[in-house]
């Protein structure tokens, strides 16, 4: 099969790679129609996620049709052509986490490390499962965590419930909120994107989207009605306080994760640049533009240890952080009903679609942020292309 490489940092390429089979009983075997590359995905390019190795193959999110199932899979209802959406964490529906609801910090499929579960093409430390962004995937307890996808529902909207949308919402829900608040969303990549219109639905009375590219600002203004900061251009602390009388938000949603820089004209923390992979930048804006009292939902990817957060700050501010990467399968049900109701149309986000051939190219556009990308989808196999 075709499928996409890591060659070291900055390097990907499209190469041979051997058909995945079914090792375990509850595996399936997934023909990918639709994958995506993820914010999180360059993370992974830039070679700040430990134990990447040479010649694995990235993509957590993907849709696609069952081809094969196990012996134990044959029996939990799923069968042969069913069209599947797959949640981009990996768990087992029955450790002590699953049984909670908390699929993303299941025990079982990434034993190895205290980080979480495993993760589809997220490396070797969430349990080097090779990812979707090839012709086909080997999916662990496919009858488990599987979720078909209703007939009407096209694959590109379908396709962020695997990750963005749902982190986003989750995100958002994080933030306990009550209605009429501020909400100010750091980074609108496509969490940052899923993470307004969420806080809107929950009742947001003021939604203020912040990022660095005016090309993402626009976007977020004339798809969900945000007010908009480009932080190149202002002081945002300062700036986020005076549209609140002085106190700042009621609830930030952090959503740009560890390789955020700084800007230019801040100057509170004399960090200007990244540092190091887990740079603090984002977490210590989200710290000082949030009012006293209020929340902070951390749910940027993060790599190594983040040194210099403000700690000292959050405690005095007596603000509460909730974090976690999204518990997807939760979730998945109930935002397909906001989609088949015609509530929101996920595929708005994809600026770009591309063979898989053309991954290499969808990953330097999205990257350097050229040609006004927000997000791309691949096609594997060739379908929806059109």
């Amino acid at each position: 099969m075709r499928a996409l490489t890591y060659e070291g940092p900055y390097r990907v390429s499209v190469r041979n790679k051997p058909d995945p089979r079914i090792e375990h009983p509850q595996d399936g075997i997934v023909r990918v129609t639709s994958a995506a590359i993820c914010g999180s995905d360059l993370h992974l390019l830039h070679g700040l996620v430990p134990d990447t190795r040479i010649g694995f193959t990235f993509g957590h999110e993907f849709v696609g049709v069952v081809e094969e199932l196990g012996a134990t899979a044959r029996s939990q209802g799923l069968k042969k052509g069913d069209r599947v959406m797959l949640p981009f964490q990996i768990f087992c529906g029955g450790c002590y986490f699953c049984q909670r609801g908390l699929t993303s910090c299941c025990d079982s499929t990434n034993p190895a490390t205290d980080a979480g579960t495993g993760i589809y093409g997220y490396s070797h430390t969430f349990g080097g499962y090779d990812g979707g962004q090839a012709q086909y995937v080997r999916v662990p307890f496919i009858g488990v965590d599987a979720e078909k996808v209703p007939e009407e529902v096209p694959d590109l909207d379908a396709l962020p419930i695997t990750d963005a949308f749902t982190t986003g919402y989750q995100g958002a829900e994080m933030c306990d909120l009550k209605g009429g608040e501020t909400v100010l969303v750091l980074g609108c990549g496509p969490v940052g994107l899923f993470a307004m219109w969420s806080a809107w639905a929950m009742g947001a009375g003021r939604v203020i989207a912040v990022d660095k590219e005016d090309y993402r600002l626009e976007f977020a203004r004339q798809w969900l009605g945000v007010e908009t900061l480009n932080f190149n251009d202002v002081d945002l602390v300062t700036t986020v306080k005076g549209m609140t009388e002085g106190r700042g938000a009621d609830a930030t949603i952090e959503a740009v994760g560890c390789e955020a820089a700084g800007s230019p004209v801040h100057r509170t923390f004399g960090v200007l640049m990244k540092a190091e992979a887990g740079s603090p930048v984002a977490v210590n804006f989200a710290i000082h533009a949030t009012r006293k009292g209020g929340v902070i939902s951390l749910i940027g990817a993060y790599g190594p240890p983040a040194v210099g957060v403000d700690l000292g700050t959050y405690m005095n501010k007596a603000q509460t952080m909730r974090t976690g990467q999204a518990s997807v399968k939760r979730y998945m049900p109930h935002l397909m009903e906001h989609v088949r109701a015609g509530r929101i149309q996920p595929s708005r986000v994809f600026t770009h679609r591309l063979p898989l051939e053309k991954a290499p190219e969808g990953y330097h556009t999205f990257a350097q942020k050229k040609d006004g990308c927000i997000k791309v989808a691949l096609f594997p196999n060739g379908e929806h292309l059109h």
